[in-house]
């Protein structure tokens, strides 16, 4: 063996144990606990009875659905002018400045300085005559790099880290812009409603006064007694109190649209709104729809950031290692700092070991693990309330829509018995109370069938919401769960 490969061979001898003392020197990584597990596709149609397979895919401007001009433009204008969704805009900025801050931190850094210092050399100090005692200025122009290289894989870590965050504010701002939406719906159906049944009621107390009418006719006439008198004025009060109670309801709802909409109480008191038709439409739970609701989206993401999270603080275990350089020009006086010999450079590593610091990374390697499984927590309870949810509402329809059919019977009843009254009354068989009387069950009944209307739009409504409102992930769409977390040694 020769000198030169002798050499080489204890240079890389001295260079491995130099490494493995490194190493052996870092701080010790304490073992965590295995983490949760986030619920899957798998286990959501197994135990959860999702639908599994493609599913229709909802349009995102879901409202449009109803074909009423009136809401479209109130549901725009809320979207434009929500106080919640651009406060929502400014969190995607905030974690789009992380996710470049995060990015940045993987490039080398480059920095360029330049300065002048006017000085007074003491005459008692390092520097010789003559520079002692004298008045020089100091010149400095240097440009500086510098690379911290990511062998651990902890400035990838923190850019996905980042990346999850952004992508979590993203699937936020979409929530509340399908609450906010679905809020103006919700709003403008039960104004919608409201108004109906005012309309029906005043026709209601018209029928009732005509009653009431004849039969103050009846007991000038000695026809009726006192008793007859009072139970035909009975009902008029409380007609009264309802229209009290849907003109303080109309008001309400309209300050509702108003505040959602960005607009002052007054701009819609003379809103008129119109009861939109039930739609042909029930979706039941599907694993693809519900893993689109940008609430799961948002809980996915943050899932998948503090797995991230941890390999960050893991990676703060072990050594880093850096390259700094510089170049530039440095002189006593200016006229000489551009002269050649004013030049200066340098290059060196620098490593850092996390010797004396282990209890501080130690929990930070804890509350990282801490935090990832309050994701996943917090993941599967989203997961589980998103099924009731959609659940609820699909129950919800069902039975409207039976009940939908036994109040269509009843008011095809009513209908009927008012015509028979009005050509029993016509042919003089009866007198105009029984008419009014069976006109005044016509409009109960009818009543009855705008509510069960209202209610089965509202239920549509919030299953649309519950089934995402046509939202999908802008990256990765097809995520139907986060991955499954790797073992955390």
């Amino acid at each position: 063996m020769t000198s030169r490969s002798l050499h080489r061979t204890t240079l890389a001898l001295a260079m491995g144990a130099a490494l493995l003392m490194v190493l052996a020197a870092c701080a010790p990584i304490p073992k965590l606990a295995e983490p949760g597990r986030p619920i899957d596709g798998d286990e959501a149609v197994a135990r959860l009875g999702l639908e599994a397979g493609p599913a229709e895919a909802l349009d995102a401007q879901w409202w449009k659905a109803f074909r009423d001009p009136q809401l479209d433009a109130l549901v725009d204008q809320a979207i434009a002018n929500s106080p919640t969704l651009a406060l929502a805009r400014a969190r995607i900025a905030r974690a789009a400045a992380l996710t470049e801050n995060a990015e940045a931190a993987r490039r080398p850094a480059a920095e360029l300085e330049a300065d002048a210092t006017r000085q007074r050399f003491s005459e008692h100090g390092i520097y010789p005559p003559p520079l002692a005692g004298s008045v020089q200025t100091l010149a400095n122009i240097q440009a500086g790099l510098s690379y911290e290289f990511d062998f651990f894989g902890k400035h990838d870590a923190a850019l996905q880290a980042a990346l999850g965050q952004q992508r979590a504010a993203e699937a936020d701002a979409a929530a509340a812009r399908l609450s906010v939406s679905n809020a103006v719906a919700k709003a403008y159906v039960a104004l919608a409603r409201s108004q109906a049944q005012g309309r029906l009621l005043e026709q209601q107390k018209a029928l009732r006064d005509q009653s009431l009418d004849l039969v103050r006719q009846r007991s000038a006439a000695g026809l009726d007694n006192g008793q007859d008198l009072r139970v035909a004025e009975a009902p008029l009060p409380d007609i009264q109190r309802q229209q009290v109670v849907l003109r303080e309801q109309q008001a309400l709802l309209r300050h509702q649209i108003a505040a959602l909409t960005g607009q002052g109480p007054t701009a819609t008191a003379s809103l008129d709104a119109a009861l939109p038709g039930a739609l042909d439409w029930r979706q039941a739970p599907h694993l693809d729809l519900l893993g689109r609701r940008p609430d799961l989206a948002a809980a996915r993401a943050r899932v998948e950031a503090t797995a991230q999270d941890i390999r960050v603080a893991r990676a703060q275990f072990y050594p880093s290692v850096s390259l700094t350089a510089f170049v530039g020009l440095n002189s006593i006086g200016l006229d000489d700092l551009f002269k050649s010999g004013s030049r200066q450079y340098g290059a060196g590593p620098a490593l850092h070991l996390p010797l004396f610091d282990s209890g501080r990374l130690r929990a930070n390697l804890r509350g990282s693990a801490a935090e990832q499984d309050a994701a996943i927590a917090s993941y599967n309870a989203a997961v589980l309330d998103a099924v009731r949810d959609a659940s609820d509402q699909v129950t919800t329809l069902d039975s409207l829509r039976l009940q939908g059919a036994q109040q269509d019977a009843l008011v095809a009843n009513a209908d009927s018995q008012a015509a028979l009254a009005e050509q029993r009354h016509r042919a003089g068989l009866t007198g105009r109370l029984a008419l009014l009387t069976a006109q005044q069950n016509q409009l109960l009944q009818q009543r009855g069938r705008i509510d069960l209307q209202a209610l089965t739009v509202d239920a549509q409504i919030n299953l649309m919401r519950a089934l995402g409102g046509g939202y999908s992930e802008p990256r990765r769409a097809e995520a139907p769960a986060p991955t499954a977390p790797a073992g955390r040694g």
